[in-house]
Protein backbone atom coordinates (compact mmCIF):
# COMPACT_ATOMS: atom_id res chain seq x y z
CA UNK A 1 0.00 0.00 0.00
CA UNK A 2 1.41 3.17 -0.69
CA UNK A 3 2.33 5.66 1.84
CA UNK A 4 -0.43 8.81 2.19
CA UNK A 5 -0.17 12.43 3.21
CA UNK A 6 -2.22 13.70 5.88
CA UNK A 7 -5.45 14.47 4.15
CA UNK A 8 -6.24 18.30 3.65
CA UNK A 9 -9.31 17.74 1.46
CA UNK A 10 -12.29 15.80 0.39
CA UNK A 11 -13.17 14.91 -3.45
CA UNK A 12 -16.80 13.72 -4.53
CA UNK A 13 -18.56 11.55 -7.27
CA UNK A 14 -21.84 12.82 -7.48
CA UNK A 15 -24.01 10.00 -9.22
CA UNK A 16 -25.16 7.13 -6.91
CA UNK A 17 -22.85 8.50 -4.49
CA UNK A 18 -24.05 11.80 -3.18
CA UNK A 19 -27.57 11.53 -5.14
CA UNK A 20 -29.74 8.77 -6.00
CA UNK A 21 -29.87 9.33 -9.69
CA UNK A 22 -28.39 5.75 -10.97
CA UNK A 23 -31.56 4.12 -10.16
CA UNK A 24 -33.56 6.67 -12.30
CA UNK A 25 -31.00 6.50 -15.34
CA UNK A 26 -31.54 2.95 -15.57
CA UNK A 27 -35.31 3.35 -15.64
CA UNK A 28 -35.09 6.07 -18.58
CA UNK A 29 -32.90 3.23 -20.27
CA UNK A 30 -35.58 0.80 -19.85
CA UNK A 31 -38.01 3.19 -20.61
CA UNK A 32 -36.82 4.70 -23.50
CA UNK A 33 -35.76 1.29 -25.01
CA UNK A 34 -39.38 0.08 -25.02
CA UNK A 35 -40.75 3.08 -25.74
CA UNK A 36 -38.62 2.59 -29.55
CA UNK A 37 -39.26 -1.30 -29.41
CA UNK A 38 -35.76 -1.93 -29.08
CA UNK A 39 -34.73 -5.09 -27.19
CA UNK A 40 -32.79 -3.79 -23.86
CA UNK A 41 -31.96 -6.05 -20.77
CA UNK A 42 -31.60 -4.51 -17.25
CA UNK A 43 -27.94 -5.64 -17.37
CA UNK A 44 -26.52 -3.57 -20.77
CA UNK A 45 -28.41 -0.73 -18.48
CA UNK A 46 -26.33 -1.59 -15.59
CA UNK A 47 -23.57 -2.22 -17.35
CA UNK A 48 -23.48 1.96 -17.90
CA UNK A 49 -23.17 2.67 -14.12
CA UNK A 50 -20.29 5.57 -13.86
CA UNK A 51 -19.73 5.07 -17.20
CA UNK A 52 -19.09 8.50 -19.10
CA UNK A 53 -22.20 9.53 -21.88
CA UNK A 54 -19.26 9.40 -24.34
CA UNK A 55 -18.19 6.16 -24.36
CA UNK A 56 -21.93 4.55 -24.93
CA UNK A 57 -21.91 4.36 -28.39
CA UNK A 58 -18.79 2.06 -28.61
CA UNK A 59 -20.21 0.11 -25.51
CA UNK A 60 -23.80 -0.29 -26.87
CA UNK A 61 -22.04 -1.06 -30.63
CA UNK A 62 -19.63 -3.73 -28.68
CA UNK A 63 -22.90 -5.12 -27.03
CA UNK A 64 -25.40 -5.00 -30.14
CA UNK A 65 -23.45 -4.60 -33.17
CA UNK A 66 -23.43 -1.73 -35.47
CA UNK A 67 -27.19 -2.09 -36.83
CA UNK A 68 -28.04 -1.12 -33.19
CA UNK A 69 -29.98 2.31 -33.47
CA UNK A 70 -27.68 4.07 -30.58
CA UNK A 71 -28.27 7.54 -31.45
CA UNK A 72 -32.44 7.11 -30.97
CA UNK A 73 -31.81 5.38 -27.88
CA UNK A 74 -29.18 7.88 -26.41
CA UNK A 75 -31.86 10.55 -27.14
CA UNK A 76 -34.76 9.28 -25.96
CA UNK A 77 -33.08 8.11 -22.85
CA UNK A 78 -31.74 11.96 -22.39
CA UNK A 79 -34.81 13.46 -22.80
CA UNK A 80 -36.51 11.07 -19.81
CA UNK A 81 -33.50 11.47 -17.73
CA UNK A 82 -34.37 15.55 -17.61
CA UNK A 83 -37.69 14.76 -16.89
CA UNK A 84 -37.63 12.31 -14.33
CA UNK A 85 -34.86 14.57 -12.29
CA UNK A 86 -36.59 17.99 -12.70
CA UNK A 87 -37.86 17.56 -8.94
CA UNK A 88 -34.96 17.50 -6.01
CA UNK A 89 -32.89 13.70 -6.12
CA UNK A 90 -32.86 11.81 -2.75
CA UNK A 91 -29.25 12.45 -1.07
CA UNK A 92 -28.03 9.19 -0.13
CA UNK A 93 -27.66 8.00 3.37
CA UNK A 94 -25.08 9.50 5.47
CA UNK A 95 -24.31 12.08 3.21
CA UNK A 96 -25.32 14.97 5.38
CA UNK A 97 -23.88 14.28 8.57
CA UNK A 98 -20.32 14.06 6.25
CA UNK A 99 -20.55 17.45 5.01
CA UNK A 100 -20.96 18.56 8.23
CA UNK A 101 -17.51 16.55 10.09
CA UNK A 102 -15.71 17.58 6.57
CA UNK A 103 -16.51 21.14 7.26
CA UNK A 104 -15.63 21.07 11.14
CA UNK A 105 -12.41 19.04 10.19
CA UNK A 106 -11.62 22.32 8.24
CA UNK A 107 -11.06 19.81 4.66
CA UNK A 108 -11.98 21.80 1.84
CA UNK A 109 -14.12 19.51 -0.95
CA UNK A 110 -14.68 19.13 -4.48
CA UNK A 111 -17.26 17.53 -6.59
CA UNK A 112 -15.83 15.19 -9.82
CA UNK A 113 -18.88 13.97 -11.64
CA UNK A 114 -18.72 12.60 -15.39
CA UNK A 115 -22.15 14.55 -15.45
CA UNK A 116 -22.11 18.18 -17.69
CA UNK A 117 -22.04 20.78 -15.82
CA UNK A 118 -25.39 22.14 -16.78
CA UNK A 119 -27.06 18.97 -15.09
CA UNK A 120 -24.63 18.34 -12.21
CA UNK A 121 -25.28 22.58 -10.97
CA UNK A 122 -29.01 21.57 -11.48
CA UNK A 123 -29.01 18.43 -9.22
CA UNK A 124 -26.68 20.27 -6.44
CA UNK A 125 -28.52 23.66 -6.38
CA UNK A 126 -31.73 22.08 -6.37
CA UNK A 127 -30.70 19.63 -3.10
CA UNK A 128 -29.10 22.72 -1.93
CA UNK A 129 -25.45 21.27 -1.55
CA UNK A 130 -23.54 23.07 -4.25
CA UNK A 131 -23.26 25.64 -1.61
CA UNK A 132 -21.01 23.34 0.06
CA UNK A 133 -18.19 23.01 -2.27
CA UNK A 134 -15.56 24.70 -3.36
CA UNK A 135 -15.10 23.46 -6.85
CA UNK A 136 -17.03 21.22 -9.33
CA UNK A 137 -15.14 19.71 -12.31
CA UNK A 138 -17.64 18.01 -14.80
CA UNK A 139 -17.79 15.38 -17.50
CA UNK A 140 -18.16 18.03 -20.07
CA UNK A 141 -15.06 19.74 -18.84
CA UNK A 142 -12.55 17.10 -19.40
CA UNK A 143 -10.73 15.39 -21.91
CA UNK A 144 -9.95 11.86 -20.63
CA UNK A 145 -13.09 10.44 -18.60
CA UNK A 146 -13.19 8.12 -16.05
CA UNK A 147 -11.35 5.97 -15.51
CA UNK A 148 -8.44 8.08 -16.80
CA UNK A 149 -7.30 10.08 -13.64
CA UNK A 150 -7.47 13.47 -15.38
CA UNK A 151 -10.63 14.65 -13.28
CA UNK A 152 -9.10 13.54 -9.74
CA UNK A 153 -6.10 16.06 -11.31
CA UNK A 154 -8.10 18.46 -12.10
CA UNK A 155 -10.22 18.78 -8.73
CA UNK A 156 -6.95 18.12 -6.69
CA UNK A 157 -5.19 21.23 -8.39
CA UNK A 158 -8.47 23.55 -8.34
CA UNK A 159 -8.31 22.89 -4.19
CA UNK A 160 -4.42 23.65 -4.42
CA UNK A 161 -3.60 20.15 -3.01
CA UNK A 162 -1.62 17.34 -4.23
CA UNK A 163 -3.84 14.28 -5.22
CA UNK A 164 -2.21 12.44 -2.45
CA UNK A 165 -3.61 15.13 0.53
CA UNK A 166 -6.66 14.59 -1.00
CA UNK A 167 -9.69 11.53 0.12
CA UNK A 168 -12.14 10.81 -2.46
CA UNK A 169 -15.49 9.08 -2.23
CA UNK A 170 -16.70 6.73 -5.13
CA UNK A 171 -19.51 4.64 -5.71
CA UNK A 172 -18.25 3.44 -9.83
CA UNK A 173 -15.67 0.60 -10.51
CA UNK A 174 -14.35 3.51 -13.25
CA UNK A 175 -14.41 6.50 -10.42
CA UNK A 176 -12.09 4.17 -8.40
CA UNK A 177 -9.95 3.68 -10.85
CA UNK A 178 -9.67 7.01 -11.89
CA UNK A 179 -9.14 8.27 -8.09
CA UNK A 180 -6.47 5.75 -7.88
CA UNK A 181 -4.94 6.37 -10.98
CA UNK A 182 -4.71 9.89 -10.01
CA UNK A 183 -2.43 9.01 -6.68
CA UNK A 184 -5.77 10.03 -4.16
CA UNK A 185 -6.58 8.15 -1.14
CA UNK A 186 -9.94 6.25 -2.12
CA UNK A 187 -13.25 5.10 0.03
CA UNK A 188 -15.66 2.95 -2.36
CA UNK A 189 -19.12 3.34 -1.29
CA UNK A 190 -20.90 0.74 -4.02
CA UNK A 191 -24.39 1.62 -5.38
CA UNK A 192 -25.86 -0.83 -7.82
CA UNK A 193 -22.72 -2.74 -8.90
CA UNK A 194 -20.36 -4.30 -6.43
CA UNK A 195 -16.63 -3.56 -6.41
CA UNK A 196 -15.13 -5.65 -9.67
CA UNK A 197 -11.74 -8.09 -8.93
CA UNK A 198 -9.62 -5.06 -10.66
CA UNK A 199 -10.92 -2.69 -8.44
CA UNK A 200 -10.45 -4.90 -5.12
CA UNK A 201 -6.91 -5.67 -5.99
CA UNK A 202 -6.87 -1.90 -5.92
CA UNK A 203 -6.85 -2.54 -1.95
CA UNK A 204 -9.26 0.46 -1.37
CA UNK A 205 -11.71 0.13 1.38
CA UNK A 206 -15.14 -0.82 0.12
CA UNK A 207 -18.03 0.39 2.74
CA UNK A 208 -21.48 0.04 3.08
CA UNK A 209 -22.40 3.62 3.55
CA UNK A 210 -21.32 7.33 3.49
CA UNK A 211 -21.78 6.97 7.29
CA UNK A 212 -19.06 4.12 7.20
CA UNK A 213 -16.77 6.26 5.14
CA UNK A 214 -16.52 8.85 8.14
CA UNK A 215 -15.26 6.72 10.25
CA UNK A 216 -12.70 5.04 7.44
CA UNK A 217 -11.87 9.01 6.97
CA UNK A 218 -12.03 9.93 10.47
CA UNK A 219 -9.48 7.10 11.25
CA UNK A 220 -7.33 8.36 8.25
CA UNK A 221 -6.95 11.89 9.74
CA UNK A 222 -6.46 10.91 13.41
CA UNK A 223 -3.77 9.28 12.66
CA UNK A 224 -2.02 11.39 9.85
CA UNK A 225 -2.66 14.29 12.54
CA UNK A 226 -1.78 12.27 15.51
CA UNK A 227 -4.88 13.07 17.25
Amino acid sequence: MPTFAPPRAAIFDMDGLMLDTERIAIDCWLDAASSLDIPFPHSAALGMVGMHISKAPAYLTDLFGHDFPTESLLAATHQRYLQATLAPIPLKHGLLPLLDWLEAATLPKAVATSTRRSIAEHHLTAVDILRRFSHTVCGDEIEHPKPAPDIYLKAASLLCVKPEQCIVFEDSNFGVAAAHAAGCRVIMVPDLKDPTPETLALGVPVVASLAEAQRVAADWLAVQTGA
